[in-house]
């Protein structure tokens, strides 16, 4: 997928959006028109009830053509999480106009039931047509509108749909007022006449309904409350990323279509920050598969494992003061533990920084290992000038002779090669490779290589740095 891709496909669905509210808006301009003509030629209040009601639609559809064409702005310095609240907001303003519609719907039954007398309301085929064609028009649109809010998350367009869709109870309401008014007519019954204003009630009560649920769901959006279960969803899903030890916070925020997810992992501290990049490329990628088209931001927190030997935290709290721990060695006596470790340190410290550094990690170990009877750490210095030494080749024949004799005495089968003698510093530095059997344990192999290091400083007293490769035999 290119970088302008995203950029394209929310282009397309601004204008998708946009083209079914504007079919909303030009059919509610056509039934507001048919209604109002229709209602005042019969004077039928259920029929002039939904010519108000189909106004309202009419200022209800420019909101929604208006809030769907803001809201396809992307995110600019002033609205860093883009423009969707603008369709809740049209939602909120909907619901106004339709309680403020009811209002009038109300009162004027109420009028023509208890204050006013006989009404002459005529129920003729033209008032039938006209709310049989309401019927039609919004089971259509109403239609169109919820494919097109599902298709693209709008809840602008989802509104319109339930609202549109619950106009067609209205209008059946309606119709049995309708109904009933030329039933009393016909069969001479007084009390139905008085149906028609019995249903303009319907439909208030119905509008009044769907209305305030509306208004609940936008008002929820507007102050960013969100199921629960779409922060349990995004929480599990993050949960089952491998390494991820705990999901310690999860915010989640809907602005009109997209939604915000802001997660905390906790990861064990011993992992690389290569690795915890990782978690935290797959927990995003976890939840956008939960939530499509989620905007995640993924914090990860170090914490310590739920089982984690001291060696790992002896070299995981040294990390965390910017030092090295090498040849750590844990001494237990008589149910107490005491360490001994070489800490190293940046070679352009002075001692005072590099003791002060040293002593903060002691004290880091202490709290975090209770118990310790002592600790004894080496400072030495490190970084390239202090790695770098200068040096002069010299025979390997001692050292090879050495050898030789170790494997005599022992047994042992080591085939070294590659080895290499220098002098420096008034002492001599060797290295060399050998091979062991492959199915040999880690833990022998260091032994055996430390025995033969002890041997050769034994047979040359001059001999300082030793750094034996062990390697397995190659199998045929």
């Amino acid at each position: 997928m290119t970088s302008d891709q995203p950029a394209t496909d929310r282009d397309q669905a601004a204008r998708e959006k946009r083209r079914v509210a504007l079919a909303s808006l030009a059919a509610a301009v056509l039934l507001t028109l048919l209604k109002l003509v229709v209602g005042i030629a019969t004077n039928s209040l259920g029929v002039l009830s939904e010519a108000a009601h189909s106004a309202l639609d009419l200022v209800a559809a420019a909101m929604t053509l208006w809030a769907v064409r803001i809201s396809g702005q992307p995110a600019d310095r002033t609205h860093t999480y883009g423009h969707g609240k603008f369709e809740n907001l049209s939602a909120l303003g909907e619901t106004g106009l339709l309680l403020a519609t009811c209002v009038w719907i109300v009162y004027e039954a109420v009028k023509r039931l208890v204050f006013a007398g006989e009404v002459e309301v005529d129920a003729n085929v033209w008032a039938f047509l006209v709310v049989l064609v309401s019927i039609l028009v919004d089971l259509s649109r109403s239609r169109a509108l919820a494919r097109a809010a599902r298709k693209h998350r709008s809840q602008a367009l989802e509104a319109d749909a339930l609202h549109f869709s619950t106009d067609i109870w209205s209008s059946a309401v309606v119709l049995f007022g309708l109904a009933a008014v030329a039933a009393g007519r016909q069969f001479h019954v007084p009390w139905l006449v008085r149906a028609d204003a019995v249903a303009a009630l319907g439909v208030a009560a119905i509008v009044i309904w769907v209305s305030l649920q509306l208004g609940r769901k936008s008002i929820d959006d507007l102050l960013d409350s969100v199921p629960g279960h779409l922060r349990e969803e995004v929480a599990a899903v993050a949960a089952r990323v491998l390494d991820v030890v705990a999901v310690r916070q999860v915010r989640v925020r809907r602005s009109g279509a997209e939604v915000f997810a802001d997660v905390t992992l906790a990861v064990n501290h011993a992992a690389t920050f290569e690795r915890a990049h990782e978690i935290a490329d797959e927990a995003e990628a976890a939840i956008r598969g939960a939530v499509l088209g989620a905007d995640v931001v993924v914090h990860i927190e170090p914490v310590a494992g739920l089982a984690e030997d001291l060696l790992t935290i002896v070299r995981v709290l040294a990390a965390r003061r910017g030092l090295g721990a090498h040849g750590v060695r844990i001494y237990e006596q008589e149910g107490k533990r005491s360490i001994e470790l070489h800490l190293e340190v940046n070679e352009s410290l002075r001692l005072e920084e590099a003791h002060r550094l040293a002593t903060l990690f002691e004290e880091d170990l202490r709290a975090r290992v209770p118990g310790l009877a002592r600790i004894v750490s080496h400072i030495e210095p490190a970084g390239e000038a202090t790695a770098t030494i200068h040096t002069q080749d010299v025979s390997e024949s001692a050292v090879r002779k050495a050898i030789r004799e170790f494997l005599v005495e022992r047994g042992f089968a080591l085939h070294p090669h590659e080895v290499k003698v220098q002098r420096t510093k008034g002492e001599l530095a060797v290295s060399f490779h050998c091979a062991l059997a492959p199915e040999t344990a880690i833990t022998d192999a260091h032994e055996l290589t430390e025995q033969l290091e002890k041997h050769l400083r034994a047979r040359l007293p001059d001999v300082g740095r030793v750094v034996i490769h062990v390697e397995p035999t190659e199998t045929t």
